[in-house]
């Protein structure tokens, strides 16, 4: 046990020093980090039409209010900042490291090569406006609704946050870890970039396999939906059981992958 917390809390300092680092650089160019959030922010407000257009018509999904979808759309801005800083600029730099042979380098490290390649980069600009406006969506949509701010909703909201955060990790490396047989999987990237982006509503508004696809193949939809569904008591405890069990399959699989690409890599010294 003592091991084991040991090398987990090495792994803490080097992802604090990962951070320190990559804010360091990134501060070092403040017009490119503004200009970033700047870009960031006029996406955020062509999001936001969705909202406008929700509150005007007056829209209800099922048994979904306008507030209701509130706090989907909360969640799922929310979540768009955590992957952009935690995960997307890594993601776009495996392929990069494939093609180049850089990762020749990286494989002497004597650390966690999957932590290294898939941790190593940290962006704090471009998460800003998501973050901001994702929690004052669910503030608002949680208020409006009435939940009780409870130790129970807040610890279980927090809980399904984490496990999106897991499967955002291992769904959104998937087309990266291609590129290891294909090199270039750009195509497939944008797929699940699109995949992301359509799963910004509740999930009622898709057909009943869609959502069999979304909750059980390629759990995306558990990202969005499984924390406001828990919290708004229309979660059903088949899902709930699943919430909590997927990321650890996900986990496991994403391990497995990686374990098989790596030892399909070809050195670029040959």
């Amino acid at each position: 046990m003592y091991a084991w917390w040991h090398t987990l809390k090495n792994y803490l300092v080097i992802y604090w020093l990962f951070a320190k680092n990559c804010f360091m650089a990134q501060m070092e160019y403040r017009f490119n980090f503004y200009l970033g959030i700047g870009v960031e922010i006029s996406y955020l407000i062509a999001k936001l039409l969705y909202v406008v257009v929700v509150y005007k018509t007056d829209l209800h999904i099922g048994s979904i209010t306008p507030d209701g979808i509130l706090l989907f759309v909360g969640t799922f801005t929310l979540m768009t900042g955590i992957y952009s800083g935690l995960f997307f600029y890594n993601s776009l730099k495996i392929s990069e490291y494939v093609r180049e042979g850089t990762l020749d380098l990286l494989l002497v490290k004597p650390i966690s090569l999957q932590f290294l390649v898939t941790l190593r980069y940290i962006h704090f600009g471009t998460p800003i406006p998501n973050v901001i406006a994702g929690g004052v969506m669910i503030v608002i949509g949680w208020n409006a609704l009435e939940i009780p701010v409870t130790f129970f909703h807040l610890f279980a909201y927090g809980l399904f946050l984490g496990v999106a955060t897991i499967l955002a990790y291992c769904l959104m490396f998937l087309p990266a870890l291609l590129s290891f047989w294909f090199v270039n999987t750009g195509g497939l990237g944008m797929i699940f970039y699109s995949i992301w982006d359509a799963n910004n509503m509740p999930m009622a508004i898709y057909s009943k396999w869609a959502r069999r696809i979304g909750i059980y193949v390629l759990p995306f939809m558990v990202i969005t939906n499984f924390g406001p569904l828990l919290i708004m008591q229309e979660l059903r405890v088949d899902q709930l059981i699943w919430g909590l069990c997927v990321p650890i399959i996900m986990l496991v699989g994403f391990r497995m992958l990686w374990k098989r690409a790596i030892s399909n890599y070809s050195s670029a010294s040959g």
